[in-house]
């Protein structure tokens, strides 16, 4: 989340060189971050073992599987996720824990004395400043989510990482990767290297192709679900299945089939290394340990959650594409019962596939409220409402999450308790977390 703020004046003071240094947008490419990382000693190549993950979707949450599966066996990670829904700090993990403020400051502060006369993006400047991190503080492993497709994302720096992984592949970022799944595979396959294996889900053939030829022309060993390693819940567990052997794991506690299959992507990224001793205990532990915030979590009681009934349930979700959208429709299609209002507060930044968000809910009984995304530019209520009545839902504007929640509230049936979902930015997502208390920690 680009514009960050901090409420620590030392890490304010280098956010605001940081802004002052960036071009002000998203720009991909290695010569900048090589040239930066060079000027810093080259941190990247001190890392501890890396697993590097891709992907359009799920990726941060198999980010969130890996961490808990080697927390659970007793090792310590680094992660580097981004956005951050809160706090800048929520980016930078060391050994498992946020990054404290005073040591943020100190390695964006050394950063950006490196980055001196140069044009670095945002993403480019935290990026070396996490990898400086990672490289001074020790830790079994070093967990990377690629920001922006992968070949040109400035995490590829990475020269051997100990596995690579791609999770689902969807349209998203069109103007940097291409309005075409074939040419997001190629681009998310670039982070395949030689000799390092790349475990993937299962894609469609065209998309499969694509993968695997990066893959043979990078000199990569994949892996792809279906093939090297499969899983599927059975039962209400979820069974994962190698070459080494059949494991059957709890399925995760973060709701949704998705996110076993994210699960079942970082076992299949663990257990296709072996330099990392993680053992099925640890991955049945994992299953209950990861969270992933904003990921179809259920709000905790609080200032929003407290303006609606007290049966009623809040969920928050920031899918922003497509793909994202279908798993959470698919999610509350069996969750919803038939005798309960279900509401979506739905605000989406004005870059983002509206029609294709909504498009898995259509036609179904659901009452959508339209809100604008502070301080970002978005799609007008009325024009998100409009394009909800064109899905055949119930549509109406308001001002905000709490107005829309105070409406939802005043309209409840206590026989009826409505279930809510806020849905679409982040950046809305990150709004919503920090107003209701449940800023991630």
């Amino acid at each position: 989340m680009d514009r960050a703020v901090s409420d620590h004046p030392a890490v304010q003071a280098q956010l605001d060189r940081l802004e002052a240094l960036s071009p002000g947008r998203d720009i991909l490419g290695l010569e900048r971050i090589s040239a930066l990382l060079d000027r810093l000693g080259n941190p990247e190549r001190a890392l501890p073992p890396v697993l590097h993950v891709a992907g359009t979707n799920g990726k941060g949450s198999t980010c969130a599987f890996l961490r808990a599966a080697i927390e659970a066996a007793g090792l310590c990670a680094h992660v580097y996720t981004s956005p951050h829904l809160v706090r800048f700090n929520e980016r930078i993990r060391i050994a498992g824990r946020l990054i404290e403020d005073e040591a943020l400051a100190a390695f964006l502060g050394e950063t950006l004395d490196a980055a001196e006369a140069m044009k670095i993006s945002f993403f480019e400047a935290t990026t070396a400043a996490a990898f400086l991190a990672f490289a001074r503080m020790p830790a079994d492993a070093c967990i990377v989510e690629v920001g922006l497709g992968g070949r040109l994302d400035a995490t590829n720096v990475i020269p051997s990482p100990l596995v690579c992984g791609i999770a689902q592949l969807g349209l998203d970022h069109p103007t940097f990767l291409g309005d075409r799944l074939e040419q997001i595979a190629i681009e998310k396959a670039g982070i395949a290297k030689p000799d390092v294996p790349l475990v993937t889900q299962h894609y469609p053939e065209a998309i499969a192709e694509r993968v695997g030829e990066a893959a043979a022309a990078a000199g990569a060993d994949w892996s792809p679900r279906g093939a090297r390693w499969d899983a599927e819940i059975e039962d209400g567990r979820l069974a994962y299945r190698d070459d080494a052997g059949t494991l059957r794991l709890p399925l995760p506690r973060l709701p949704g089939a998705h996110q076993a299959m994210n699960a079942a992507l970082a076992v299949a990224m663990l257990r296709h290394q072996s330099v990392l001793d993680v053992r099925e205990s640890a991955f049945r532990a994992a299953m209950g340990w990861a969270e992933w915030p904003a990921r179809l979590q259920l709000l905790a009681p609080g200032p929003l959650r407290d303006i609606l009934p007290v049966q009623a349930e809040l969920w928050l979700d920031g899918a922003h594409n497509p793909n994202a959208a279908r798993a959470v429709a698919d999610f509350f299609r069996g969750h919803v019962p038939a005798d309960r209002p279900f509401h979506i507060i739905f605000g989406l930044l004005a870059n983002k596939d509206a029609a294709g968000v909504l498009r898995p809910f259509r036609d179904r009984r659901i009452t959508l409220h339209a809100i604008p995304v502070a301080e970002h530019e978005h799609h007008p209520p009325a024009s998100l409402a409009a394009t909800a009545r064109d899905a055949g839902l119930i549509a109406m504007t308001a001002n905000g999450v709490e107005d829309a929640l105070g409406w939802i509230a005043r309209h409840a049936d206590p026989a009826h308790p409505p279930i809510v979902l806020i849905l679409g930015s982040l950046y809305l997502a990150g709004e919503v977390l920090s107003a209701n208390g449940e800023a991630p920690s």
